[in-house]
């Protein structure tokens, strides 16, 4: 027997996603006291080393309040997440797609700055929280510092062992994907990405909307078509939420939070050390807005890395967006 998974509701392109906070306002912060000094070909240890985790910690509060435009760090948080329905805090599940490609990892701080807002600020249970990336966590992932005890480090997670409905503009119907993503045991997913260069294919980086490669099974994306599959599986239900199927509308958002360690980065290759040391990190909740803004004014503006724009261009109109939509067109919030 061959198994075809049921058609989903396909999202309707400019719909809400966040009931509480605006899609479109992408925050970044660039602090040096976020590392004890400049080493910028350095290996994830060295890194380790070189962090400041309480400055990490307060900037990733500060960045709460600015996305959500309001003072109270407590509060920040507290809007950036929904509880699911008919659950309490203490029975919701959470999903956080790390990224362990080659030698440039998330840092624990910004791993352990989450974990500490779910856990001591909303009240996820720590073992409720499950830390992943399905491909690249195959050998396992890093040893993360500071996360609140009883965080669950899932590796790989059981690899792709089910299968998923992908919508247009991928033309194949479906693909694999991690199964608890796919069978609806996960109430919420936070993306937290990595700021490295890629292919022309992909706009020429890798950040929270290829992050989910490791999410779901990767090799069509290295097709000649991959850009429509990187669209397409961040416009599944698996990522969004769960929708109405008569309307396209997202019922509960999924994926509430996208957050881009820049702490280290890369002008060109995913694969090997960084070649800057940025001190930057940025926060948005709609993975294609924050993948575009830091796209082109990050990356292209603030550092002078190359984008292939026509391809870029399409993080937004194929989610309905045009650069005329965005606030001060485009322009990243610095706080």
């Amino acid at each position: 027997m061959i198994y075809i998974p049921k058609a989903q509701a396909r999202w309707t392109p400019k719909t809400p996603i966040h009931p509480q906070v605006d899609p479109l306002r992408v925050v970044g912060i660039t602090d040096r006291g976020m590392t004890r000094e400049q080493d910028i070909s350095s290996s994830w240890e060295r890194q380790e080393k070189l962090v400041v985790k309480k400055a990490v910690w307060e900037n990733l509060d500060r960045l709460a309040c600015a996305l959500t435009e309001t003072r109270d760090p407590k509060e920040a948080w507290q809007t950036i997440f929904v509880k699911p329905p008919r659950k309490s805090w203490a029975e919701t599940v959470i999903a956080i797609k790390t990224n362990h490609i080659s030698k440039q990892h998330t840092r624990s701080a910004v791993m352990s700055g989450v974990c500490r807002a779910l856990t001591d600020i909303v009240g996820v249970r720590p073992a409720h929280i499950h830390i992943y990336d399905g491909c690249h966590g195959r050998h396992g992932l890093s040893p993360f510092t500071d996360l609140p005890q009883g965080t669950r480090i899932e590796h790989a997670w059981g690899g792709y062992s089910a299968r998923a409905s992908i919508p247009e503009p991928w033309k194949r119907g479906s693909t694999q994907c991690i199964k608890a993503i796919v069978d609806g045991s996960i109430d919420i997913l936070i993306n937290i990405a990595m700021c490295k260069g890629h292919g022309e294919e992909f706009g020429g980086f890798t950040m929270t909307m290829k992050n989910h490669f490791g999410t779901f099974y990767p090799n069509p994306g290295h097709s000649p078509d991959g850009l429509d599959y990187l669209i397409a599986i961040n416009q599944t239900a698996e990522i969004l939420g769960p929708m109405d199927e008569h309307t396209g509308k997202v019922l509960f958002p999924r994926q509430q939070l996208c957050i881009v360690d820049a702490l280290w980065g890369s002008k060109e290759s995913p694969i090997g050390l960084p070649t800057a040391q940025p001190n930057f990190i940025a926060m948005g909740v709609l993975s294609p807005i924050v993948d575009f803004v830091l796209a082109t004014d990050f990356r292209k503006r603030k550092m002078g890395w190359p984008i292939h724009m026509e391809n870029t261009l399409r993080f937004l109109t194929d989610f309905g967006y045009n650069k005329k939509d965005l606030p001060s067109e485009g322009r990243l919030i610095e706080i």
